[in-house]
């Protein structure tokens, strides 16, 4: 049985998340977790202390948003109704971060699913705030829903590499298995600048085309940065999905670590999963 997680704070967004995830895992024995944190618009010391101005806020603030999981779970099952699918709803009085974190590690989940952006929808977030937190953070692979993307089976996946990792069957199951679900094409891209692959580089391609077998088909991007290659590709070819890795020697790390991401350019048009990897 597979376990996910679908943080949500009843935004469009963070519903059409769940939606791609009930459909492209329909054919999957899985639990779903329907996740829920709050905390007071004012999130202050004198709240923990007991100020009267706030007293009862929290149990406001609970009870409609159990009276939101109701009705999102009421809606789940009268739309897809799948005997596949188990719902288990968690509503906490938490940062989201951390009760993700906590969730991940308590219910041994497989992989986390959730929006781009909330309910503030800012037109400048490329990736919203809260989900780069979670990718930064999470131990298990993320999949994060764009807003404007509508549901498209995952047929073709776009896998930019500098192959400068050791590719291990386990860290890569939930791209494969996808790809096993939906017959899904998987294009190694690699933007060469000018030097040929190292040894080390060879022998990691070489094992992550065994991995990937007859579902892989590599391109080679010529003297172009990562990200206008990503975006060029994107431009040219209908991908489905993007999946990328997170590890603390490659590109999309170093990204996340540097608060130029917002100005890069790296506008995210299609789901987005990134695959925590670390030796």
């Amino acid at each position: 049985m597979k376990q996910i997680l679908l943080p949500t704070d009843f935004s469009e967004n963070s519903i059409k998340a769940i939606h791609y995830a009930l459909l492209v895992f329909k054919d999957l024995k899985c639990t779903f977790y329907l996740l829920h944190a709050f905390t007071p618009p004012v999130y202050q010391t004198e709240y923990l202390l007991g100020n009267p101005g706030q007293i009862g806020l929290g149990d406001m603030l609970r009870e409609s948003s159990e009276m939101q999981m109701k009705e999102l779970q009421t809606q789940l099952k009268d739309q897809f109704n799948n005997p596949n699918h188990i719902f288990i709803p968690r509503i906490a009085f938490n940062i989201l971060t951390d009760e993700i974190s906590q969730t991940v590690v308590a219910e041994n989940i497989d992989l986390i699913v959730m929006g781009t952006q909330g309910a503030t929808n800012a037109a400048e977030i490329l990736i919203g705030t809260q989900t780069v937190h979670v990718i930064k953070r999470a131990k298990c692979p993320v999949l994060a829903i764009p807003q404007k993307f509508k549901n498209a089976t995952p047929k073709k996946i776009l896998f930019p590499t500098d192959y400068e990792i050791h590719y291990e069957k386990e860290k890569l199951e939930q791209l494969l298995q996808i790809a096993d679900l939906h017959g899904s094409s998987i294009n190694v891209m690699h933007v060469w600048a000018g030097y040929e692959l190292t040894e080390d580089q060879e022998k990691n391609k070489g094992q992550l085309k065994g991995l990937l077998g007859n579902l892989c088909l590599f391109h080679e991007v010529h003297d172009n940065g990562i990200i206008p290659a990503i975006n060029e590709f994107l431009g040219k070819e209908k991908v489905d999905l993007l999946v990328m890795v997170r590890n603390k020697h490659t590109f999309l790390e170093r990204l996340f670590i540097e608060p130029v991401i917002k100005k890069i350019g790296l506008h995210v048009t299609v789901p987005f999963m990134v695959l925590p990897y670390y030796n």
